[in-house]
Protein backbone atom coordinates (compact mmCIF):
# COMPACT_ATOMS: atom_id res chain seq x y z
CA UNK A 1 0.00 0.00 0.00
CA UNK A 2 0.79 3.19 -1.35
CA UNK A 3 1.61 6.21 1.95
CA UNK A 4 -0.51 8.99 1.63
CA UNK A 5 0.11 11.84 -0.81
CA UNK A 6 -2.21 14.35 -0.20
CA UNK A 7 -2.28 17.60 1.26
CA UNK A 8 -5.61 19.01 2.66
CA UNK A 9 -7.16 21.49 0.48
CA UNK A 10 -10.07 23.83 1.67
CA UNK A 11 -12.51 22.82 -0.99
CA UNK A 12 -12.69 19.38 0.58
CA UNK A 13 -10.59 18.25 -2.46
CA UNK A 14 -7.68 16.19 -3.08
CA UNK A 15 -4.89 18.21 -3.85
CA UNK A 16 -1.27 16.27 -4.71
CA UNK A 17 1.30 17.81 -3.59
CA UNK A 18 3.42 19.30 -6.17
CA UNK A 19 7.58 18.82 -6.09
CA UNK A 20 10.36 19.80 -7.69
CA UNK A 21 13.26 17.24 -7.86
CA UNK A 22 16.89 18.91 -8.03
CA UNK A 23 19.61 16.38 -8.55
CA UNK A 24 22.02 15.41 -10.92
CA UNK A 25 24.45 12.21 -10.20
CA UNK A 26 23.66 8.63 -9.97
CA UNK A 27 22.96 9.17 -6.38
CA UNK A 28 20.02 10.86 -6.97
CA UNK A 29 18.18 8.60 -9.57
CA UNK A 30 17.01 6.02 -6.92
CA UNK A 31 15.22 9.18 -4.98
CA UNK A 32 13.73 10.77 -7.80
CA UNK A 33 12.09 6.90 -8.87
CA UNK A 34 10.61 6.79 -5.29
CA UNK A 35 8.87 10.15 -6.01
CA UNK A 36 7.43 9.02 -9.39
CA UNK A 37 6.42 5.85 -7.77
CA UNK A 38 4.39 7.74 -5.37
CA UNK A 39 2.80 9.33 -7.99
CA UNK A 40 3.32 12.46 -6.45
CA UNK A 41 3.59 16.28 -8.51
CA UNK A 42 6.83 16.17 -10.24
CA UNK A 43 6.32 19.70 -11.83
CA UNK A 44 9.96 19.73 -13.15
CA UNK A 45 13.15 17.89 -12.66
CA UNK A 46 15.87 20.31 -12.22
CA UNK A 47 19.47 18.89 -13.00
CA UNK A 48 22.74 20.29 -14.26
CA UNK A 49 23.65 21.27 -17.68
CA UNK A 50 25.29 18.35 -19.78
CA UNK A 51 29.55 18.45 -19.29
CA UNK A 52 32.08 16.92 -21.28
CA UNK A 53 32.65 13.26 -20.23
CA UNK A 54 35.07 10.83 -21.40
CA UNK A 55 38.21 11.27 -23.89
CA UNK A 56 35.62 12.05 -26.44
CA UNK A 57 35.12 15.49 -24.82
CA UNK A 58 31.78 15.57 -25.83
CA UNK A 59 28.43 16.85 -23.87
CA UNK A 60 27.04 13.95 -22.13
CA UNK A 61 23.62 13.70 -20.30
CA UNK A 62 23.59 12.69 -16.81
CA UNK A 63 22.30 9.97 -14.90
CA UNK A 64 18.61 12.16 -13.54
CA UNK A 65 18.30 13.66 -16.80
CA UNK A 66 18.54 10.22 -18.45
CA UNK A 67 15.77 9.11 -15.59
CA UNK A 68 14.19 11.98 -16.45
CA UNK A 69 13.56 11.38 -20.41
CA UNK A 70 13.18 7.81 -19.77
CA UNK A 71 9.79 8.37 -18.03
CA UNK A 72 8.54 11.64 -19.70
CA UNK A 73 9.35 14.12 -17.03
CA UNK A 74 9.72 17.84 -17.72
CA UNK A 75 13.58 18.81 -17.35
CA UNK A 76 15.15 22.17 -16.84
CA UNK A 77 19.17 22.74 -16.89
CA UNK A 78 20.22 25.70 -15.69
CA UNK A 79 23.67 27.04 -15.57
CA UNK A 80 23.02 28.61 -12.28
CA UNK A 81 19.74 28.79 -9.75
CA UNK A 82 21.18 32.12 -8.57
CA UNK A 83 19.55 34.80 -11.51
CA UNK A 84 16.13 36.43 -10.89
CA UNK A 85 15.16 34.63 -14.08
CA UNK A 86 15.18 31.48 -12.20
CA UNK A 87 14.06 32.09 -8.80
CA UNK A 88 10.96 33.67 -10.76
CA UNK A 89 10.28 30.66 -12.42
CA UNK A 90 10.81 28.26 -9.38
CA UNK A 91 8.15 31.05 -7.88
CA UNK A 92 5.44 30.34 -11.00
CA UNK A 93 5.84 26.72 -10.75
CA UNK A 94 4.67 27.21 -7.72
CA UNK A 95 5.97 23.83 -5.04
CA UNK A 96 4.71 22.96 -2.62
CA UNK A 97 8.15 21.32 -1.63
CA UNK A 98 11.70 20.67 -2.84
CA UNK A 99 13.48 17.65 -2.55
CA UNK A 100 17.27 17.88 -3.05
CA UNK A 101 19.68 15.28 -3.98
CA UNK A 102 23.30 15.67 -4.69
CA UNK A 103 22.13 18.88 -7.15
CA UNK A 104 25.35 20.81 -7.14
CA UNK A 105 24.40 23.86 -6.00
CA UNK A 106 23.94 25.62 -2.94
CA UNK A 107 20.48 27.27 -2.62
CA UNK A 108 20.13 30.57 -1.64
CA UNK A 109 17.70 31.81 1.02
CA UNK A 110 15.39 33.18 -1.42
CA UNK A 111 14.65 29.75 -3.17
CA UNK A 112 14.52 28.19 0.22
CA UNK A 113 11.31 30.28 1.22
CA UNK A 114 9.50 29.41 -1.67
CA UNK A 115 8.18 26.51 -1.04
CA UNK A 116 5.35 26.30 1.59
CA UNK A 117 6.55 22.79 2.65
CA UNK A 118 10.50 23.79 2.78
CA UNK A 119 13.20 22.12 1.00
CA UNK A 120 14.36 18.64 1.70
CA UNK A 121 18.11 17.35 0.98
CA UNK A 122 19.04 13.77 1.32
CA UNK A 123 22.73 13.63 2.52
CA UNK A 124 24.60 10.77 2.54
CA UNK A 125 26.25 10.77 6.15
CA UNK A 126 25.12 10.86 9.16
CA UNK A 127 25.36 14.76 10.37
CA UNK A 128 26.48 16.86 11.52
CA UNK A 129 29.78 14.30 10.44
CA UNK A 130 31.05 15.27 7.15
CA UNK A 131 28.82 17.98 6.23
CA UNK A 132 30.14 18.90 2.56
CA UNK A 133 30.43 17.53 -1.20
CA UNK A 134 32.51 14.38 -0.59
CA UNK A 135 30.81 12.59 2.10
CA UNK A 136 31.28 8.70 1.10
CA UNK A 137 34.88 9.53 0.83
CA UNK A 138 35.14 11.01 3.80
CA UNK A 139 33.80 8.27 5.53
CA UNK A 140 36.03 5.74 4.07
CA UNK A 141 39.23 8.18 4.54
CA UNK A 142 38.00 8.32 7.98
CA UNK A 143 37.96 4.32 9.05
CA UNK A 144 34.27 5.32 10.57
CA UNK A 145 32.68 1.86 11.52
CA UNK A 146 29.32 3.32 10.26
CA UNK A 147 28.32 6.07 7.92
CA UNK A 148 24.14 6.46 6.67
CA UNK A 149 21.98 8.91 5.53
CA UNK A 150 20.47 12.32 6.51
CA UNK A 151 16.98 13.62 5.31
CA UNK A 152 17.36 17.40 6.17
CA UNK A 153 15.67 21.46 6.03
CA UNK A 154 17.75 22.98 4.10
CA UNK A 155 19.56 25.85 5.85
CA UNK A 156 21.54 29.21 4.73
CA UNK A 157 24.96 27.28 5.65
CA UNK A 158 26.50 23.74 4.39
CA UNK A 159 24.43 20.86 4.96
CA UNK A 160 23.68 22.54 8.65
CA UNK A 161 19.85 22.05 8.42
CA UNK A 162 17.58 20.65 11.06
CA UNK A 163 17.32 16.90 10.67
CA UNK A 164 14.00 15.04 9.94
CA UNK A 165 15.38 11.25 10.32
CA UNK A 166 18.30 9.44 9.63
CA UNK A 167 19.22 5.46 8.37
CA UNK A 168 22.08 3.64 9.56
CA UNK A 169 24.35 1.53 7.84
CA UNK A 170 27.30 -0.50 9.13
CA UNK A 171 30.74 -0.60 7.43
CA UNK A 172 33.14 -3.80 7.36
CA UNK A 173 35.94 -1.43 6.48
CA UNK A 174 36.18 -3.13 2.94
CA UNK A 175 33.51 -0.74 1.00
CA UNK A 176 34.91 1.01 -2.38
CA UNK A 177 33.33 4.26 -2.54
CA UNK A 178 31.48 3.50 -5.68
CA UNK A 179 29.91 0.20 -4.36
CA UNK A 180 29.02 2.18 -0.69
CA UNK A 181 27.29 5.57 -2.47
CA UNK A 182 24.84 3.33 -4.42
CA UNK A 183 23.75 1.28 -0.95
CA UNK A 184 23.61 4.81 0.64
CA UNK A 185 21.29 5.98 -2.56
CA UNK A 186 18.90 3.34 -2.03
CA UNK A 187 19.01 3.78 1.46
CA UNK A 188 18.31 7.55 1.52
CA UNK A 189 15.23 6.87 -0.96
CA UNK A 190 13.76 4.36 1.00
CA UNK A 191 13.95 7.12 4.14
CA UNK A 192 12.01 9.71 1.98
CA UNK A 193 9.63 7.50 0.79
CA UNK A 194 8.98 7.02 4.78
CA UNK A 195 9.26 10.23 6.34
CA UNK A 196 7.84 12.88 3.34
CA UNK A 197 4.51 11.68 4.01
CA UNK A 198 3.90 12.43 8.12
CA UNK A 199 6.69 15.29 7.18
CA UNK A 200 3.70 16.69 4.86
CA UNK A 201 1.42 15.78 7.52
CA UNK A 202 3.30 17.64 10.14
CA UNK A 203 4.19 15.34 12.37
CA UNK A 204 7.51 15.39 12.59
CA UNK A 205 9.41 17.34 14.33
CA UNK A 206 13.01 18.54 13.00
CA UNK A 207 15.73 18.25 15.50
CA UNK A 208 18.93 20.90 15.15
CA UNK A 209 22.50 19.91 14.54
CA UNK A 210 24.98 19.77 17.46
CA UNK A 211 27.48 21.93 15.61
CA UNK A 212 30.13 20.95 18.30
CA UNK A 213 30.08 17.61 16.75
CA UNK A 214 30.14 18.52 13.00
CA UNK A 215 33.23 17.99 10.68
CA UNK A 216 33.86 19.00 6.72
CA UNK A 217 34.88 17.67 3.91
CA UNK A 218 36.07 18.82 0.59
CA UNK A 219 35.31 18.43 -2.98
CA UNK A 220 37.57 15.80 -4.67
CA UNK A 221 39.90 16.68 -7.01
CA UNK A 222 42.48 14.59 -9.74
CA UNK A 223 45.85 15.41 -7.59
CA UNK A 224 43.71 13.85 -4.11
CA UNK A 225 44.57 10.80 -5.85
CA UNK A 226 48.52 10.82 -6.01
CA UNK A 227 49.69 8.72 -3.39
CA UNK A 228 52.14 9.95 -0.75
CA UNK A 229 54.06 7.79 0.56
CA UNK A 230 55.06 9.30 3.83
CA UNK A 231 51.69 8.20 5.28
CA UNK A 232 50.42 5.21 6.91
CA UNK A 233 49.51 2.08 5.13
CA UNK A 234 46.25 2.00 6.53
CA UNK A 235 45.39 5.74 5.21
CA UNK A 236 47.08 4.77 1.68
CA UNK A 237 44.68 1.37 1.50
CA UNK A 238 41.52 3.64 2.73
CA UNK A 239 42.38 6.00 -0.18
CA UNK A 240 42.25 3.19 -3.31
CA UNK A 241 38.58 2.49 -1.57
CA UNK A 242 37.18 6.03 -1.14
CA UNK A 243 38.71 7.64 -4.23
CA UNK A 244 37.51 4.73 -6.88
CA UNK A 245 35.93 4.73 -8.93
CA UNK A 246 37.35 8.65 -9.12
CA UNK A 247 40.11 9.82 -9.21
CA UNK A 248 41.45 7.16 -8.60
CA UNK A 249 44.61 6.08 -6.58
CA UNK A 250 47.82 6.26 -8.23
CA UNK A 251 51.78 6.79 -8.06
CA UNK A 252 54.60 6.19 -10.45
CA UNK A 253 56.86 3.85 -11.52
CA UNK A 254 59.85 5.55 -13.28
CA UNK A 255 57.65 8.05 -14.38
CA UNK A 256 55.14 6.21 -15.48
CA UNK A 257 51.59 6.42 -14.13
CA UNK A 258 50.70 2.86 -11.91
CA UNK A 259 46.88 3.18 -10.29
CA UNK A 260 46.54 0.62 -7.24
CA UNK A 261 42.78 -1.09 -7.58
CA UNK A 262 43.31 -2.80 -4.50
CA UNK A 263 46.13 -2.92 -1.21
CA UNK A 264 46.53 -4.25 2.13
CA UNK A 265 48.32 -2.82 4.53
CA UNK A 266 50.35 -5.11 7.29
CA UNK A 267 52.27 -3.72 10.67
CA UNK A 268 55.23 -4.55 9.54
CA UNK A 269 58.20 -2.07 10.33
CA UNK A 270 60.35 -1.62 7.19
CA UNK A 271 63.98 0.55 7.42
CA UNK A 272 63.46 1.58 3.55
CA UNK A 273 62.44 4.94 2.41
CA UNK A 274 58.86 4.99 2.06
CA UNK A 275 57.96 3.93 -1.60
CA UNK A 276 60.57 1.80 -1.67
CA UNK A 277 59.67 -1.84 -3.52
CA UNK A 278 59.72 -5.11 -1.75
CA UNK A 279 59.72 -8.23 -3.52
CA UNK A 280 59.15 -10.84 -1.58
CA UNK A 281 56.92 -13.93 -0.88
CA UNK A 282 55.38 -13.53 -4.65
CA UNK A 283 53.95 -9.77 -3.48
CA UNK A 284 54.71 -6.39 -4.26
CA UNK A 285 55.55 -4.52 -0.79
CA UNK A 286 56.02 -1.18 -0.20
CA UNK A 287 57.09 0.90 2.31
CA UNK A 288 55.03 3.66 3.86
CA UNK A 289 55.56 6.24 6.26
CA UNK A 290 54.27 3.61 9.09
CA UNK A 291 53.79 0.18 7.88
CA UNK A 292 54.17 -2.20 4.93
CA UNK A 293 51.28 -2.05 1.97
CA UNK A 294 51.04 -5.31 -0.03
CA UNK A 295 49.65 -4.03 -3.44
CA UNK A 296 47.25 -6.85 -4.56
CA UNK A 297 45.99 -5.04 -7.82
CA UNK A 298 47.65 -2.11 -10.11
CA UNK A 299 47.57 -1.33 -13.56
CA UNK A 300 50.63 0.54 -15.42
CA UNK A 301 49.53 3.22 -18.07
CA UNK A 302 48.48 1.80 -20.97
CA UNK A 303 47.90 -1.73 -19.70
CA UNK A 304 45.71 -4.19 -18.44
CA UNK A 305 44.83 -4.47 -14.64
CA UNK A 306 46.66 -7.22 -12.85
CA UNK A 307 46.70 -8.92 -9.63
CA UNK A 308 49.95 -8.13 -7.83
CA UNK A 309 51.74 -11.43 -7.62
CA UNK A 310 51.26 -11.82 -11.66
CA UNK A 311 52.93 -7.73 -12.08
CA UNK A 312 55.92 -8.64 -10.05
CA UNK A 313 56.49 -11.97 -11.92
CA UNK A 314 57.08 -9.58 -14.97
CA UNK A 315 58.91 -7.02 -13.54
CA UNK A 316 61.36 -8.27 -11.22
CA UNK A 317 63.74 -5.30 -11.70
CA UNK A 318 61.36 -3.28 -9.90
CA UNK A 319 62.65 -4.84 -6.95
CA UNK A 320 64.34 -1.71 -4.66
CA UNK A 321 62.77 0.95 -6.89
CA UNK A 322 61.45 3.73 -5.07
CA UNK A 323 57.55 4.77 -6.25
CA UNK A 324 56.13 8.20 -6.66
CA UNK A 325 56.69 11.25 -8.68
CA UNK A 326 60.50 13.28 -7.62
CA UNK A 327 59.12 15.97 -6.16
CA UNK A 328 57.06 13.69 -3.68
CA UNK A 329 60.46 11.79 -3.10
CA UNK A 330 62.50 15.18 -2.24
Amino acid sequence: MKSPLVLPASNDDIQVTRVIFMGSPKFAVPTLRVLLEEDYDIAVVVTQPDRPLGRSGQPQAGPVKQFAREHGLELWQPETLRTAEAKTKLRELAPDIIIVAAYGEILQPQILMIPPQGCLNIHASLLPRHRGPAPVAASILAGDAQTGVTLMQMGAGMDNGAILAQDVLPLKGTEHRGELTAKLSELGAALLRRKLPPWLAAAITPQPQDEDQATYCQLLRKQDGEIDWTQSAIHIERQTRAYDPWPGTYTFLQERRLRIWRARPEAKVCQQPPGTISLAEGQIQVCTGKGILILEQVQLAGRQRLPGEQFARGQQHIDGLRLGSPSRQK
